[in-house]
């Protein structure tokens, strides 16, 4: 998730790590200055840009529940933080929530990684991937039966921020926010991952105003499987590719634009797969986008208010909920949670309230599987607030005191 976050050579700084290291990289002030130099690899090539009014509908959405059950007893719980900030962690923390209450307990640190500000497991459960948000941008793959730091790869680009593993399981996926590119690694067999095997720079369009180049932000899996979406906030674009994956590479089939300056971070699908919500930093609103699935290609409605006020917030990250009632905005300016109702079938978002979320600047959100919890980790407080969620109207109740970790940019319940 990545984030406005630590402070790699920023105009302006957002919520970072006060006395960061010269390594470390922040991504996501919405008007930080791209990278200094530009990564290996090829360029996407132009395209037209698209755009279309906000999408809308009639009926509401079918009231269908989630089908993972209710766990019992300590589930794994994993943090990411900045190893090389004064404050931070000293790698990819390691505790256990329960899954009734949704109390933490640390139970330890994996250590050998440097700056895991995000993190994303593979389908089958036995390896855990981390970037290593710095300079020289890297991913790493680490065997959760022993813990075992299975080595890192180059990205090829600086200031990674965010990775995913395409369903199919073989093939990892990062958006660099410093140079303003994706890369694409295989992973083996055994969760180890390759060198790497694609990388594209976001050279066009322009940057977006008060931008000075591409800052990917996100790059994942439309539920199609065929296509996967890289959201850049310095371009103020969705670019959409086709992943062959047989070889890895990727090959551009559309790009979305949204309203100028808007700063696009993070693009969270319904369940339905027609439909998409968009957090744009910048300019502290969502949008609601259809998803065309033969094509891949995204149409961006109309901003909306994240019910936050006037005031800076950088909305950071939108979930969905499994039956796609009801979704949940991150506010690191407002530290809160905006809570929406999701209707006509995912084409409609209605802002139902705003809840504290007792800590500060929530960089990041998750679900438990089972949907019943709701984590945010909260970067500046170095806390991750724990909520139940309600099955019948999606509102949210703080389960206890934050559980403190050191600067908390990432929570994964597993």
């Amino acid at each position: 998730m990545s984030s406005a976050n630590g402070g790699w050579n920023r105009r302006r700084f957002v919520g970072a790590l006060a006395g960061a290291g010269a390594g470390l990289v922040g991504c996501s002030t919405s008007s930080g200055p791209s990278s200094a130099s530009t990564p290996p690899g090829r360029s996407s090539a132009p395209a037209p840009s698209r755009a279309a009014g906000s999408p809308g509908a009639a009926s509401p959405s079918p009231a269908r529940t989630s089908s993972v059950p209710a766990r019992k007893g300590p589930s794994p719980l994993y943090l990411g933080t900045y190893t090389s900030g004064e404050g931070g962690g000293t790698g990819i923390g390691v505790a256990a929530y329960d899954a009734g209450s949704g109390r933490i307990t640390g139970t330890g640190t994996i250590t050998g990684v440097t700056n895991p500000s995000y993190l994303a497991p593979h389908p089958d459960g036995r390896t855990l991937y981390a970037v290593a948000e710095q300079e020289a941008g890297a991913v790493t793959a680490v065997r959760l039966s022993d813990r075992k730091v299975l080595g890192s790869r180059s990205t090829g680009g600086a200031g990674p921020c965010h990775l995913s593993v395409h369903p199919g399981g073989r093939w990892l996926l990062s958006a660099n926010y410093g140079s303003g590119s994706v890369a694409v690694h295989p992973i083996d067999s055994s969760g180890a991952l390759g060198e790497l095997r694609d990388l594209v720079t976001h050279s066009s369009p322009a940057p977006g105003p008060g931008q000075e180049g591409p800052h990917a932000h996100q790059f994942l899996t439309a539920p199609d499987g065929g296509h996967v979406l890289a959201v850049d906030l310095g371009k103020d674009t969705v670019y959409s590719y086709r992943l062959n994956e047989r070889t890895g590479a990727l090959t551009e089939v559309s790009r979305a634009r949204t309203r100028a300056g808007a700063g696009p971070r993070h693009l969270t699908f319904h369940p339905g797969g027609r439909y998409a919500y968009l957090a744009n930093e910048a300019d502290n609103t969502v949008a609601v986008c259809a998803y065309d699935r033969g094509s891949g290609r995204l149409s961006v409605g109309a901003p909306q208010s994240t019910g936050t006020g006037s005031g800076t917030n950088y909305p950071a990250q939108l979930l969905v909920t499994a039956n796609g009632s009801y979704a949940y905005l991150a506010n690191r300016g407002h530290n809160s949670l905006t809570r929406y109702a999701v209707e006509a079938d995912g084409a409609r978002l209605r802002l139902l309230d705003t809840v504290p979320v007792q800590g500060d600047f929530p960089r990041q959100i998750a679900f438990s599987p089972d949907g019943r919890l709701l984590f945010a980790a909260n970067q500046r407080s170095g806390t991750v607030s724990v909520f139940h969620v309600d099955a019948a109207d999606g509102g949210l109740r703080l389960a206890g005191k934050p559980f403190a970790s050191p600067v908390a940019v990432c929570a994964l319940p597993l």
